[in-house]
């Protein structure tokens, strides 16, 4: 357990670059509707979520359409992703200064390392509301058949699965102290 706490920072901070990659090269929202026994998926772009750029892909049957986002970016997922990057940074200089042996107090390095922990937590929640801030944002009535894209899911779990991870050395030494 001891050697695991050492590399709880490093964990976490990959955990993190992993959500954020994800969040870059995946799909963010997918639609699905089906009238007359025709299915179209509809995919945002994690860009158009992001920064109201990417594509819109629309497939039905063989058929494959691809054009421009022309919309908002979800604010939500802006400020997630934001936090994500400060978090990751955040981890870095936790699991980094003791490997180069540059002299910080212990204490601050486990503060940075809970903010960051506390940074991927708030994140990956906010991830789940990508969805109603993209329907609002984008001025959509409704948001039936619509949910949030695999890869968007995945990436906010492992924002929450880091958090747990990057705060595990400072509550078991909070509570071996006591």
């Amino acid at each position: 357990m001891k050697k695991f706490l050492q590399f709880a920072s490093f964990i976490a901070c990959a955990l993190g670059l992993v959500a954020f990659v994800l969040l870059m090269v995946t799909p963010a929202i997918k639609n699905t509707v089906t009238v007359l026994g025709s299915t179209t998926v509809t995919t945002y772009a994690g860009m158009a979520a992001l920064f109201a750029g990417g594509q819109v892909v629309s497939r039905s049957g063989s058929t494959t359409l691809s054009t421009a986002f022309d919309g908002k970016a979800a604010p939500v997922a802006l400020i997630a992703w934001i936090l994500l990057l400060v978090a990751i940074l955040a981890m870095v200089v936790s699991f980094l200064l003791p490997l180069l042996k540059v002299k910080v107090d212990a204490k601050i390095l486990s503060l940075v390392a809970l903010c960051g922990a506390i940074l991927l937590l708030v994140a990956g929640i906010l991830l789940f509301f990508t969805l109603p801030s993209f329907a609002k944002a984008n001025e959509w009535s409704s948001t039936d058949n619509t949910n949030l894209a695999f890869g968007w899911v995945l990436s906010a779990i492992l924002a929450l699965v880091g958090a747990v991870i990057g705060v595990l050395p400072s509550v078991l030494a909070l509570v071996k102290k006591k």
